[in-house]
């Protein structure tokens, strides 16, 4: 089978191998294990990988290089617009020649591959809709457009739509689904506890953007410790809120409380979870969000926003707490549950049982599954 990959994300050449995105590599060498050929169309940036890009593992990879896109500010139109026929005819050209395409939605790469999938009726399809599939959520155009046509049944066939979350009036080509990052091996039973004479530790993960919402994470903080000062905050992650949390963090007189590790490797993120007793997310904006995943599957009591399939992940708030988005609320519902131990240990143990059903080894079930229809 010739599988072929339509992405946003870029890539990084180094010695004839591709890198990309942590996360998203990783998933993708799942897909890869069920695909003797392969094709990616996706932009390929000029910078140098980060620290947290990796290859992907696949001895016959095919790579259809195309300008990056961005529909933003009105230069940046322009050039789209200039560059725009390059990447249909090549995206159009990989479909020709595959037995299965697969598109990486949300994003300006997965809209074109949206729109020319419907000349290809015939091909086998999936789409990964790695953002808020909520009908009623506030998006842009793009994002609309694209969940609009996937939805379609008459545009859109023999396509299964990956999505997060169950929605109500959707079509047959939706597919509830998930992610993973831990297999059946590392699951361990994790009985955590809190004390008021301990050290209680939260932990954010996430890039450090406005709408990963970071600072909020830092001041639930600042509330909680006024009646438990043994708290800590671990905030993993790199973005453009870095030196505004180290300016907030120093006249706040909080460097105590709040440590900032940067991006780390996969490895040192989950002993942070396994030592961890909460996974903060207060983010306005998700897809299926990892890092309150992960968390779960340590055992710590998630602290995330209603949005996306969160409400679901969290059981309504019994396998945690959605956070109110205030303050002082939100803190006195994250201090009662330090002050009662079985309240937090039932929420522990139920978050973790919880995510550790989504396995990689289910994962990769499912996905085998999905390629063989």
């Amino acid at each position: 089978m010739k599988l072929l990959i339509v992405t946003h994300v870029p890539h990084y050449k180094e010695q004839s191998r591709y890198y990309a995105y942590a996360p998203y590599v990783r998933e993708m060498n799942l897909w890869l294990k069920n695909a003797p050929q392969c094709t990616v169309v996706a932009p390929i940036s000029t910078e140098k990988k980060g620290t947290i890009d990796i290859p992907y593992e696949h001895p016959d990879i095919i790579f259809f290089k195309v300008p990056a896109i961005a529909l933003t500010s009105f230069i940046k139109i322009l050039k789209t617009m200039l560059v725009l026929p390059l990447v249909l005819i090549r995206i159009i050209k990989a479909m020709q020649q595959a037995d299965h395409i697969h598109l990486r939605c949300p994003g300006n790469m997965g809209l074109l591959g949206c729109i020319l999938q419907i000349g290809f009726p015939f091909k086998t399809k999936s789409a990964k809709y790695a953002g808020n599939w909520d009908p009623e959520a506030k998006q842009p155009w793009t994002y609309r457009l694209q969940k609009w046509i996937l939805n379609n049944t008459f545009l859109t066939r023999r396509m299964q739509v990956l999505v997060y979350g169950n929605w109500k009036n959707q079509s047959e080509n939706i597919r509830p689904f998930f992610t993973a990052t831990y297999s059946e091996t590392e699951k361990q039973a994790i009985q955590k506890t809190v004390h008021s004479g301990e050290t209680i530790r939260l932990l954010f993960a996430g890039t450090l953007v406005e709408g990963k919402n970071p600072i909020y994470a830092i001041q639930l903080l600042e509330q909680i410790k006024e009646s438990i000062p043994n708290i800590l905050l671990d905030i993993y992650g790199e973005g453009k809120l870095r030196r505004d949390i180290e300016k907030y963090v120093e006249v706040s007189n909080l460097k105590e409380h709040v440590i900032l590790h940067g991006n780390q490797s996969q490895k040192i993120i989950k002993k942070a979870c396994q030592q961890s007793h909460f996974v903060v997310l207060p983010s306005k904006s998700e897809g299926w969000p990892k890092a309150i995943a992960e968390g779960m599957f340590w055992g710590c009591v998630p602290l995330a926003t209603a949005v996306s399939c969160i409400p679901d992940m969290l059981a309504q708030g019994k396998r945690g707490v959605l956070l109110q988005m205030e303050v002082e609320k939100d803190a006195s519902a994250i201090n009662d549950l330090i002050n009662n131990p079985s309240v937090f240990e039932k929420k522990s143990k139920a978050a973790q049982q919880w995510s550790q059903k989504y396995t990689l080894d289910y994962f990769e079930a499912e996905i085998q599954k999905l390629l063989q229809q």
